[in-house]
């Protein structure tokens, strides 16, 4: 749901708000990292002072007198006083707590102190935020109060210079990404405005192209990177090409043959509104029927082969045996017509196959119709099936005149005949076997055309498709 709307957006409008919080992100840390580099930087400068200032203090404490006393840097502290935008705090106190000088209510250290390593650490001093110095030193000879052998310095000071330094460095550092940010997102619109350019001069190339024009789109100028979808788009149009061309062609051809029949029964009527005598009239409207017939069987192939090369396959899991048995008995009173043995070969009557049924029942129909068409009376047609480790097939086995080996090459194609003599029907569109191609080739398969088995004068029609669906035949 959260992309959806990316999707759907120009791709430059989505680049635009997927970079943006990207970028701003960026810059955001840059700037607290920024924040913390000052802090630490300045701590680093402020602390070397500060510890100057304790170390001047150790080295003016005595205690020759049997007291403590401390010559104070007055200077040095007014110094800091000045820097540090604030008072300075000190405190002198020897480690037991028992005599000390300046202020008692420092903030002790936050950890035990070694001796001759200083400690700098931050705290609240009556409401105000100051850094610390504490640095503990031997002394040479103890206090006559105290059995103390070393004495604890403490130095404070206000932070409000170090956070004005800080800020001070943080907004500069903002200006700066402010402008570094602007810079860059300008330079990515304008790199993914250049970097979208071949996509745009590809839109307007087929944008300015006329409804009718196929031909492929010239990618030479474009980058490599709009190379493969130039190639996707031309393929697609030579996919397209071949469509159209087959479209054209079968208006072609079925405009002639419907305009064939249509002139045929045109001529048949009209030889029948004039004719006077009864048994001639009979026989133009036998005629006329049959003319009709033909067309009607015409018309439902060009149907039937228009619906396989465009109508998806529903693929399901059948029983051969039963699709040949439907067909063996729907193709049965046209061979008994003529006296044609029409039988089936069920070898595998368990052989389940995967793909469109109807489908390939109307391929097997037309293979069986053909033979029945072109074998003469008399005659002997086997329908069987087969199933093995690469596929299955639906094939038709005749007696007939056979086909040569240059007809079996055109054979398959619309509107393609036999030129056999002896033929006693020849009255097919040629139809037929461009169906049962068209709906082998939609399985991933073949029609095959060859000689019986046995050696014998005939055909053998063979549908093959293989098993992986999608696989071209070889």
């Amino acid at each position: 749901m959260f992309w959806k709307p990316f999707r759907q957006a120009p791709l430059r409008r989505s680049l635009f708000f997927l970079l943006l919080p990207v970028l701003a992100s960026i810059t955001l840390a840059e700037l607290w990292m920024t924040d913390r580099d000052a802090l630490d930087a300045a701590n680093a400068a402020y602390d070397r002072s500060l510890y100057g200032a304790v170390k001047s203090i150790a080295g003016n404490i005595s205690t020759s007198s049997g007291g403590l006393s401390v010559e104070l840097p007055y200077r040095l502290f007014e110094y800091f006083e000045l820097t540090a935008s604030g008072a300075v705090h000190f405190r002198v106190a020897t480690s037991d707590g028992l005599v000390e000088l300046g202020s008692a209510d420092l903030p002790a250290p936050p950890s035990t102190l070694v001796e001759g390593v200083p400690v700098f650490y931050d705290a609240r001093y009556f409401g105000e935020s100051v850094r610390l110095a504490a640095f503990m030193v031997a002394l040479e000879r103890p206090v006559a109060t105290s059995q103390a052998r070393t004495v604890l310095i403490q130095v404070a000071e206000s932070t409000q210079s170090r956070q004005d330094f800080t800020r001070r460095f943080v907004q500069r550092s903002a200006y700066r990404d402010a402008g570094i940010f602007g810079l860059t997102l300008l330079t990515v619109v304008a790199a993914v405005t250049l970097a979208l350019a071949p996509l745009a001069k590809l839109a307007q190339q087929v944008r300015g192209r006329s409804a009718d024009d196929l031909t492929p789109i010239d990618g030479a100028s474009l980058s490599a990177d709009v190379q493969p979808l130039v190639e996707a788009v031309n393929q697609q149009i030579r996919r397209t090409q071949e469509l159209a061309g087959r479209q054209r062609q079968f208006v072609d051809d079925a405009s002639h043959q419907l305009r064939t029949h249509l002139t045929t029964l045109q001529l048949q009527t009209d030889h029948a509104l004039g004719e006077p005598d009864p048994a001639q009239l009979r026989h133009t409207l036998d005629a006329l029927k049959l003319e009709m017939a033909r067309a009607t069987h015409t018309t439902n192939q060009l149907l039937a082969l228009a619906r396989s090369d465009s109508v998806d396959l529903h693929w399901q899991t059948f029983e051969l045996s039963s699709l040949v048995r439907d067909v063996v008995l729907n193709r049965l009173p046209q061979a008994r017509k003529k006296d044609i043995d029409l039988g089936a070969s069920l070898a595998s009557p368990a052989a389940e196959a995967l793909g469109d049924p109807d489908f390939l029942r109307e391929a097997l129909l037309n293979l069986v119709a053909n033979a029945v068409a072109y074998t003469p009376p008399g005659g002997e047609i086997t329908v069987l099936h087969t199933a093995d480790a690469t596929g299955w097939s639906l094939g038709v086995t005749d007696n007939g005149p056979g086909l040569g080996a240059v007809e079996r090459t055109k054979l398959g194609q619309r509107f393609m005949r036999t030129s056999a003599k002896n033929v006693q029907e020849p009255s097919g569109s040629g139809l037929g076997l461009a169906i049962a191609r068209s709906i082998a080739e939609k399985h991933g398969g073949r029609l095959q055309l060859d000689d019986r088995p046995d050696g014998s004068p005939g055909l053998h029609a063979r549908i093959w498709w293989p098993r992986r669906t999608g696989t071209v035949a070889a």
